[in-house]
């Protein structure tokens, strides 16, 4: 598994801290080279037991097409090369629609197989306070484009939970993603992260959380609304239509190895992580080896986020004798072909029920 952060952006949304820059032509071409250095100097790193890549950023559909090859020819002669099992790259509605079906046949011809496109909501007023560069039209349009340049296995990202959010326009959004039918769709609760626009509204008094309650009942109408439409609720904040449950992210739940490449990426053996800096040019790493109480953390949290949950023998060694029993018996978990999983009504409440088992 492989994963490639691009740090790049034409602005910022109101939600995010994930590390990026301003887009530039000198910028994009300094990550470009400090990157593909990267991947030359971990040479042999990758291992090939889920052999899937993802772009993701920041904005990836920024990064031209010659940068791109560029790096594919890097993990070529870094033995890191396709073909891929999946190969995702994210992507903004309006760079979709800008460069329409011609880029998504480029991206497909160099091995591309899945685009996630970056919708978050398909309301316009929701669109501009999140401060994203499109409106709900580019939206439908980026995934018409998408499947005219011949890429079937789309993801589209909602996000849901934040105060000036009805239920009304929650509904309406769902309803839209529906009538959309991608392979896949990615839904997640606003949270308040350090470091971005909204947490600094927080601190001013310029924006107040939503409620569990309004967070709970959106969520609910999300997981009703697509499993009626045929989505397999195959993790907490993620559905996907019968065969494509995201092979990359799949990985991560059940602890595969993966390198991560380029600014801010994090990379992971089993038993250690990595992770680079976040800065362009120049950016270092640093590691640590994981406890073994922290692998038993990991193992309960990342499988119990899933629908196939864990193997029951596999869960008792990781918990606290009668734990497991206890809370079967209370609903929280569920007994299925000698598996234990969160029912998927308790999966709004998941966190408070790892942590009974923690």
């Amino acid at each position: 598994m492989i994963y490639v952060h691009i740090p790049l952006c034409k602005s910022f949304c109101t939600y995010c801290d994930f590390y990026s820059e301003i887009t530039s032509k000198t910028r994009e071409d300094a990550f470009t080279k400090e990157v593909c250095a990267e991947i030359l100097r971990r040479r042999g790193e990758m291992d090939r037991t889920l052999h899937t890549l993802y772009f993701g950023g920041g904005t990836p559909s920024l990064l031209s097409l010659q940068n791109l090859t560029r790096i594919l020819l890097s993990l070529e002669e870094a033995g890191m090369g396709g073909p891929y099992t999946e190969f995702t790259m994210e992507a903004n509605p309006d760079d979709i629609v800008a460069m329409g079906p011609g880029y998504i046949r480029s991206l497909a011809s160099l091995g591309v197989n899945r685009i996630s496109v970056g919708v978050q909501s398909l309301d316009d007023g929701m669109l501009r306070w999140m401060n994203r560069r499109h409106d709900a039209a580019a939206a439908v349009k980026a995934v018409e484009i998408v499947r005219e340049g011949g890429i079937e296995n789309i993801s589209i990202d909602l996000i849901f939970g934040f105060s000036n959010l009805s239920d009304e326009v929650w509904e309406d959004t769902v309803r839209k993603a529906i009538d959309l039918r991608p392979a896949h769709i990615s839904c997640y609760q606003l949270s308040v992260e350090g470091g971005s626009k909204l947490a600094e509204m927080v601190e001013d008094g310029l924006y107040e959380e939503a409620s569990d309650e309004a967070c709970r009942r959106q969520y609910d109408h999300l997981a009703s609304a697509l499993s009626a439409a045929g989505y397999d609720h195959y993790e907490i904040s993620n559905f996907a239509l019968p065969g494509f449950r995201a092979k990359h992210n799949s990985g991560y739940w059940a602890r595969q190895p993966y390198v991560g490449l380029g600014p801010s990426a994090h990379s992971f053996t089993g038993t250690s992580r990595k992770w680079n800096s976040h800065q362009i040019s120049g950016y270092t790493s640093t590691s640590e080896e994981l406890s073994d109480e922290d692998i038993r953390v990991e193992r309960i949290m990342l499988s119990l986020r899933t629908a196939d949950g864990i193997a029951e023998k596999d869960l008792l060694p990781l918990t606290r004798k009668g734990d497991v029993d206890r809370l079967v018996s209370e609903g929280a978990l569920k007994r299925r072909a000698a598996r234990i999983r969160i029912p998927e009504d308790r999966f709004f409440v998941s966190d408070e029920i790892i942590r009974e088992l923690i």
